[in-house]
């Protein structure tokens, strides 16, 4: 902990010609390629400093992937499966295409 009281840092960071905001937001969601990473119940502040904006994110975190529709049309036609079975076998796999149908296929032949 800094050995300043919320004032005195308030004062600091105006003598060196930093703002900072508390923003309300429901969620924030981070897109990446292959999946999204959710933050429920965010506490999200804005640092601006030097012409330049910094979030900071805290909260509770949770990833989703994210399927491609022409990957699981593909599953389900090398599988000879339902496009749910198909992307269940996806999500199962985390998206690796070869590994849910072999699942399905070796699921079909037992």
């Amino acid at each position: 902990m800094l050995p300043f009281d919320k004032r005195q840092m308030k004062k600091l960071m105006k003598q060196l010609g930093m703002q900072m905001e508390e923003i309300r937001a429901n969620e924030v969601i981070i897109r990446l390629d292959d999946r999204d990473i959710i933050i429920e119940e965010p506490n999200v502040v804005i640092v601006k400093a030097m012409g330049q904006k910094t979030y900071q994110i805290v909260g509770k975190e949770k990833e989703v992937l994210r399927l491609n529709e022409e990957d699981i049309k593909l599953v389900a036609e090398q599988a000879n499966v339902s496009l749910e079975e198909a992307r269940e076998a996806l999500e199962k796999t985390k998206g690796d295409l070869a590994e849910a149908i072999m699942i399905l296929t070796e699921k079909k032949e037992k």
